[in-house]
């Protein structure tokens, strides 16, 4: 109990000091640029007391617990005893199709956190309430989680495999460019935007851990090379998702009125 307490203390004065530069901004616009009083100081004060205390709850369990347990999970889908090889045979542990539920877990994993997350979350309320409805909150939180999840699962394949990660990237953007051209007009900002959002609080945690606990894992993977990378994965196949979607529903739309 007392080394959490030091360590929660620690946190909430690193936490603070993270703070400190953007209530300076906001003081400092409010009271120089704008010449106005802070309106309801206490209240005020009151929440960023809130938002320190709640961000450095946050950062310990994610080092106590998010990132632990997905450097654990990877570690036990990877383990020769669970995919029944042998330790030595090195060239089926370098075997992509060795590692079936590794690409179940990513997926599953980068639907579930994508679904939970609450920028997601506020992104699809404000963009349901902006479009009267008829852009749908769970219609685009599972489409964005679909991405999300397939994003991952290849992330994954490409990390176990050692692919360079621009033989990905780069693909993907061309067609994101494309289907830029070809989607509906009021979809393709929210879909870039919802490749931005899911890449917050509860996914990162998660999809990092998974992804150095690969490369940690793998032979011949290096975690400073090959580690990192999911995240990218992560912001681009969502918006291929989203527009996707848009593109699909315009054309069963066209089709039911011909």
């Amino acid at each position: 109990m007392l080394s959490l307490a030091l360590s929660l203390g620690q946190m909430l004065l690193d936490t603070a000091g993270n703070v400190l530069p953007i209530i300076g901004v906001l003081v400092g616009f409010q009271v120089l640029v704008l010449r106005r009083p802070i309106p309801q100081v206490g209240r005020v004060v009151f929440g960023f007391v809130l938002v320190v205390v709640g961000l450095a709850f946050f950062m310990e369990g994610l080092e106590r617990a998010l990132f632990p347990l997905g450097d654990m999970m990877a570690s036990q889908l990877t383990a020769p005893a669970f995919l029944g090889l042998a330790p030595t045979d090195t060239a089926a542990l370098q075997d992509w199709r060795s590692y079936g539920w590794v690409y179940c877990f990513a997926f599953t994993i980068g639907f579930t956190t994508t679904v939970a997350e609450p920028a997601l979350i506020a992104v699809a309320l404000k963009a349901n309430q902006v479009a009267g409805g008829s852009i749908g909150t769970w219609g685009l939180r599972l489409t964005v989680a679909i991405g999300v999840a397939v994003g991952v699962s290849l992330g994954s394949f490409r990390i176990i495999t050692g692919t360079p990660l621009h033989y990905y990237i780069i693909p993907g953007y061309l067609l994101v460019l494309i289907q830029t051209w070809f989607a509906p007009r009021a979809i393709v900002a929210l879909a870039y935007d919802s490749g931005g959002v899911t890449t917050s609080t509860v996914t990162v945690p998660l999809v990092t851990a998974l992804g150095l606990g690969l490369s940690s894992q793998i032979p011949g993977r290096n975690p400073v090379f090959d580690g990192f990378g999911l995240i990218a994965f992560a912001s681009l196949f969502p918006i291929m998702t989203v527009m996707g979607y848009a593109q699909l529903t315009e054309w069963y739309t066209r089709r039911a009125r011909a």
